[in-house]
């Protein structure tokens, strides 16, 4: 509503011109999830679906970048980077293009486990079985060795399809046991 003054459109425009932008480019073959666009391919697309300026689009893509980063949720975090080295510890993360630079950067992912695969690197998004296959090989771990956490009960059932162990995000204090009873139940 903020951009939709700011821009002065009427309400619900800018999110109207931003749904039909993606329409647009995935009847061309360009998503930023699976990294077939790039960022200055997106930066140009946007500026001519809503008419930003350089300047807007800067604050528009900074807006953008806070909103899609969120707040870390620090106790599970923790938890996570705790595992290693006992464990091998992965984020499989359906993201956008840019979306490394910036977590990495604010957030430290790549410190905190071994492995990140991110969509738009590899062009494959969950719930898709190539992603999990993809995450096993790289890993070097069989499906039944892996436990996985997501709050996407699609991306939860995909994995579980694909013989991984699978735990459903609720909350944090719920994540957390529902791993550790996982993890010493199977012993993985």
């Amino acid at each position: 509503a903020r951009w939709d003054t700011q821009l002065q459109l009427g309400p619900g425009e800018l999110d109207r011109r931003l749904t039909e932008l993606g329409q647009r480019l995935a009847s061309i073959g360009k998503d930023g999830a699976l990294g077939t666009l790039t960022e200055a391919e997106w930066r140009a697309e946007l500026q001519v679906a809503t008419g930003m300026d350089d300047a807007q689009t800067d604050i528009f893509l900074d807006d953008f970048w806070n909103v899609y980063l969120g707040e870390l949720n620090v106790e599970l975090a923790d938890y996570f980077a705790g595992l290693r080295p006992r464990y091998r510890t992965a984020l499989l993360s359906n993201s956008f293009i840019g979306a490394r630079e910036r977590e990495c950067g604010r957030y430290r992912f790549d410190e905190m486990c071994d492995l990140i695969i991110y969509s738009h690197e590899v062009g494959i998004a969950k719930p898709d079985p190539r992603i999990y296959e993809l995450t096993c090989q790289r890993l070097s771990l069989q499906p039944a060795e892996i436990v996985f956490l997501d709050d996407a009960p699609r991306c939860v059932a995909g994995a579980h399809d694909a013989g991984l162990h699978t735990i459903l995000y609720r909350d944090t204090a719920q994540a957390i046991a529902d791993l550790d009873a996982c993890l010493r139940a199977n012993g993985v």
